[in-house]
């Protein structure tokens, strides 16, 4: 999306008329002291940047029932660790896999269920872990749904990148005005972030897409917005650099 800016341009200390050109506010601003009254340039700059999942979770479940409790809990926990060392040889760590298991008894019979739920930040690496699973446990496995979502570290880096884009195009839009009033762009004076929104949107398959192709899972994008202000001195071109 096409970044946008509002520009108000301070050039004229003593400007006493009414009229004002569109798109310019020309007004003194007293920074300094009551006698030293300094130039500068407003400008507002937004910026938009779109930040797709980087992590994914997937969810595999394994159940059994037996007569006694050594055959269903031997039973669940051999397939238990066939997933987790399967999870391992994919590089993936031990702190990005966890394990919950419940075991209850109805009449005479022991029902053990488990499920091992892994987060993976490469998803191509997701699925051949998942093919691995129901290529060799088959039925005996369920493999859920991948869940795509935002690391928090993701999601910080693409709001100070929204913010810092932002800025990048105030600055080029008040270089741009201060050429044309014929002054030299001088330092920030005030940077404020006036507003940031963020928004979820997922990948959806085409409308005249087979119905079957909609069950796919869908990759969620978060695009965050920045709006700034930021005010620049002004100096006169021939205005030697102190």
């Amino acid at each position: 999306m096409e970044s946008q800016s509002r520009v108000f341009a301070a050039v004229l200390p003593d400007f006493a008329g009414d009229e004002k050109e569109p798109g310019l506010e020309v007004r003194a601003v007293n920074r300094q002291s009551p006698g030293n009254r300094l130039r500068e340039v407003q400008v507002t700059g937004t910026a938009e940047v779109c930040c797709p999942a980087d992590r994914v979770s997937v969810r595999v479940s394994v159940s059994s029932s037996k007569e006694s409790v050594n055959e269903v809990t031997g039973s669940v926990s051999r397939r238990l660790e066939y997933i987790l060392q399967t999870v391992r040889q994919h590089g993936v760590a031990d702190k990005d896999a966890s394990v919950r298991k419940f075991l209850h008894r109805e009449a005479n019979q022991y029902h053990m269920e488990a499920e091992v739920v892994v987060t993976f930040s490469d998803f191509e690496k997701m699925e051949r872990v998942c093919s691995v699973l129901l290529e060799k446990l088959d039925r005996t496995v369920s493999v859920g749904t991948p869940q795509f979502f935002h690391s928090a570290e993701s999601l910080n880096h693409m709001r100070r990148r929204a913010c810092v884009s932002a800025v990048e195009n105030a600055q080029q839009k008040a270089c741009a005005v201060s050429q044309l009033l014929g002054q030299t762009l001088g330092p920030p004076l005030l940077v404020r972030e006036e507003e940031t929104r963020e928004w979820r949107t997922e990948d959806e398959e085409d409308a005249g897409q087979d119905a079957a192709r909609h069950h796919l899972p869908r990759s969620a994008t978060v695009t965050a917005s920045s709006r700034v202000s930021v005010s620049f001195s002004l100096r006169d071109r021939g205005r030697k650099k102190l």
